[in-house]
């Protein structure tokens, strides 16, 4: 069960949990972070960390953000907007560096990006 990030990380991207993951697997996108489904150990490290409470394990995610659950593991198995291929499992955020684009949900919420 990986830990998901919600709409309440976009614009705001603190990268507070970015701090506390112990296995780099938290992405940064343009408006929102990502975390990897499958670099993600489930340590629960991150949580605590986000001030705006976007990120939960994604069984737990928030009723009517179960969306967020699904987007947070398409940016990284479906080619994001502009890109050839997905990001995949890289071995860590340090090795890709901000990939500055988001998945298209977030591209398109509350009409900013």
């Amino acid at each position: 069960m990986p830990y998901v990030i919600t709409d309440a990380c976009i614009d705001v991207m603190d990268r507070s949990c970015m701090e506390e993951c112990p296995v780099d697997c938290i992405y940064e996108g343009k408006r929102k972070l990502y975390i990897n489904p499958a670099e993600c150990i489930d340590c629960g490290a991150c949580e605590p960390a986000c001030p705006v409470t976007a990120i939960s394990l994604d069984t737990k995610v928030p009723s009517g953000k179960a969306e967020f659950a699904e987007d947070n593991a398409r940016f990284f198995e479906e080619p994001l907007p502009g890109r050839g291929e997905a990001v995949g499992a890289p071995g860590g955020a340090a090795v890709t560096g901000a990939i500055g684009v988001d998945t298209e949900l977030v591209s398109g919420f509350g009409g900013a990006g």
